[in-house]
Parts: C-alpha cells; structure tokens; sequence
C-alpha cells in the first residue's frame, strides 16, 4: 500500500487537440459511438507516400480562437506568439490552455507553485523554411554552392525560425502566457513521453516542489520530412479500403499503424490544496514510470522494455496485477510490436484469474506521435470517469500470437484503476497507473 505519509496527487484537468475533436465531450462522444477519426491523408501530398490514411485534427486551425477562454492580454501574446510557433507546439499550448481551463485554474494558478513538464517529439523544420536561402546559393545549374551560405543563405532565413521548432518551447510559452514560474520541464522520448512526464510531474509534487503541476504532450507524424521518415523505418497501414477500418490493434489481419497528429494535457494537484479550492477531481495518479532495453548494437529490446515499465508501475503504485480494472496498451497495430505488447502483458498479468481486459484508443486515431500516450491516458479517465470502457475498434479475428483479452463490447465496467502502456521503436516504454478517485 501507498504510504500515507506521502502527497497525493490528483487530476483535476484536462484538454485534448485530436482527431476526435477539441473538447472531452466530443472526444468521449466519438468513443462511445465507436467513430472513428481516420480519414484520407490530406496533411501532406498523398501521391508522395505509400499510405493513403491519416488521423488528422481537422479542427485545429492554429487560430488564438483554438485556445480556449482567455483573458485580453493572453488574446494578445497567443496571437503574437503563433507566428513562432510550429504546429506541433501550437496544438500542445492550446491543448494546456484548454486543461488550466478546465481545472478553473486559468488566471488564478499561484505562479510560484504551478510547475509544467512536457513532452514531445523531436520538432522538424519544415522544408519551405529554407527554400529561399537554398535558392540564393544555386549555381547556373542548379547546384548548391556551400561556401554561399553564410553570406547569401543565411540571411534569407527568418531570424526567430529555430524557436518554431524547439522541444522545449511549448513549455516555455504556456509559462509566458500564464505567469508559471514553478520547476520547468520537457521530455523528449517519443511515444513512451506522456507516462514518463506524468511520472516526473508527479515526484515534483510529492516532493514539495509544486503543489500543481501542467503536464502535457504533443506530437504529430504528419509532416513533409518525418513523414517520410516514417515510410522508410516503420509499418504503415496501406490499402484502398475504408481509412476507418486501417487501424486494426491485435487482429490478425492488421498491417501497419496509421499516422496521426494530436496534443494533451492535464493539470496535476496536489490532494489537500485540490479539497480546500473546490477543485473537481476526476482520477488520483499513483505512479508514472519508464524504462529502457537496448541490447548489442543497440538493437531495442521493446519486450522487455515493456514488462519492466508494467511491474514497476504496479510496484510503485503499491497494486497487484489483479485490483487492476484494465490496461490501456500502446495497441500500434504493427505486426511486431502488438506480438511483443501482448506478450508482455499476458506475462505480467499472468496471475490473474482472468485475463486483464485490454483497450486500445488507436484504433479510433492511429499513431500521434509524442501526443498520443497523453490523450489515451485522458480517454481512459474519462472512462473511469464514467465506469463505461470504449471498445476496440476493427477487433475481429484473434491473433494466437497476441494472447490478450482485447475488449471488443462496449460499456464494459472498468474497474477501479487502469495501467497505461506506451513504447518507442528504440525501445524506451513508459507506464503509468491511474486510479478513479475515492476519498
């Protein structure tokens, strides 16, 4: 059991940028109808790649108006900052404006004691950002003269283009924006960043560093170059058939993961200060973990990445595999990494009298990226929220070498806590374990 002795932590807000909407309504909405948000690629010219599928967040327009409710002077440095802005951290701002929000915090955190860490992708340049200077350093047939650059291409570059795409900024601009001078941080590890920036954020607190905490992830893998890389390195859902049915978690039948894009955040309290302000509390956090496995010539050991971030969250959550109501896996739809997922899971949960139920989100938004583990995380609360689990969307014929109970019915009861579960290609997991909250 969890000492009582030390600081609990709540959620007490949330904000989502997806596929699936802009607001926890709409997003919860979609789950529990069993709609999907995958559609054709539009984001980047479709001819160009081997996949014709995307899971956009057609909504976000990258407007002050996509940032919630806020006061004149937020209107005024948000319009001002978006010019700085890629969209990446664009989505993860408005996703954490749209949590303080939520949390009836916006304008009435205490700066001292409101902290931030975020996580992302790494953030890519986009082409376009150089065309001028490239052109600038063109020979008469067309080849790049480098010796040109410093004197002819350089200055064609925008002066504040580097602060568009650095890892660190959406922290740095919800910290500007809402006068935040708690501890700072940003965690870049990919998929596996929202679990491992939940556990960060979490010890901040318990320490007595902060007593809140915005902790938010964004990410996108639809953009001209990463998603070329993603062509060359991963397993991408291909076809011609209905974009809704291509994400496929589990089933026999899947072949690849669809690219996503998409942003959350969620505003983390601690217990006593959440009770003396009225706050809602929606889910208590009982741990966050990572855990790396690479072995010779670093080929990445996901698997055992996998099972060691599964026992550790249990173990610092102080719960057996069997008070746990269901797991949230990463549920990426590959050949590879679901076999090596539901082996995980299937070892670690092994005790249980039944199989843990399994969920996976990805299949109503494919892959977004840094984003993705945070707005999973945020759909599961609002399940638990709700006592009523989504099903698993294109689940239909069982894999024998994923040896999960993939939950394929809606409004099955979820228990009284989930565990969370992301993972990265170079094999980096993080897990985390949230619990409905009881006083």
């Amino acid at each position: 059991m969890m000492s009582e002795a030390v600081r609990r932590v709540v959620i007490t807000g949330m904000g989502i940028i997806s596929p699936l909407g802009n607001s926890l309504e709409e997003m919860w909405e979609a789950l529990c109808a069993g709609r999907s948000g995958v559609g054709f690629l539009t984001a980047v010219p479709a001819e160009c790649f081997p996949t014709r599928f995307a899971a956009e967040a057609r909504q976000f327009r990258g407007t002050v108006e996509d940032f919630g409710p806020l006061d004149k002077e937020q209107v005024k440095a948000i319009r001002k900052g978006l010019k700085v802005m890629c969209r990446e951290c664009q989505m993860g701002v408005a996703a954490a404006q749209l949590a303080l929000h939520h949390a009836g915090l916006a304008g009435r955190a205490d700066p001292e004691r409101t902290g931030i860490c975020f996580g992302s992708d790494y953030m890519i340049t986009l082409p376009e950002e150089f065309t001028e200077g490239i052109r600038e350093c063109l020979d008469q047939a067309g080849r790049f003269e480098r010796w040109r650059w410093p004197q002819y291409g350089l200055p064609k570059m925008s002066p504040l283009w580097l602060l568009k795409y650095l890892p660190n900024m959406p922290a740095s601009h919800l910290a500007i924006y809402n006068d935040l001078r708690g501890p700072s941080n940003s965690i870049t590890l990919r998929e596996a960043s929202a679990f491992a920036a939940l556990g960060e954020a979490r010890q901040t607190i318990v320490r007595g560093n902060a007593d809140v905490v915005v902790v938010g992830c964004t990410g996108t893998r639809l953009h001209p170059l990463k998603t070329i890389h993603a062509t060359q390195q991963e397993e991408l859902a291909s076809g011609d058939g209905d974009p809704a049915r291509a994400s496929r978690p589990f089933d026999l039948h899947r072949n690849g993961m669809v690219l996503g894009e998409g942003a959350g955040a969620v505003v983390l309290e601690e217990l006593q200060m959440a009770r003396r302000r009225g706050a809602t509390i929606y889910a208590e956090l009982r741990a966050g973990v990572s855990s790396s496995a690479v072995g010779a010539r670093l080929v990445a050991r996901r698997g055992l990445a996998m099972k060691n971030a599964l026992r550790a969250v249990l173990n610092v959550a102080g719960v057996g595999p069997e008070e746990v109501g269901f797991v949230h896996a990463h549920g990426l739809s590959t050949r590879s990494c679901d076999i090596e997922e539901a082996q995980a899971i299937a070892e670690v949960f092994a005790t249980r009298r039944q199989p843990v139920p399994v969920a996976a989100a990805k299949s109503y938004f494919g892959n977004l990226g840094a984003g993705s583990g945070m707005v999973e995380c945020i759909a599961c609360v609002l399940a638990l929220a709700h006592n009523r689990l989504f099903r698993t969307l294109n689940y239909e014929t069982p894999d024998p070498e994923c040896p999960v109970a993939v939950v394929t019915e809606p409004d099955r009861p979820t228990g009284n806590s989930f565990v969370a579960l992301s993972v990265t290609p170079q094999g980096q997991a993080s897990a985390a374990l949230i619990r409905r909250w009881e006083e």
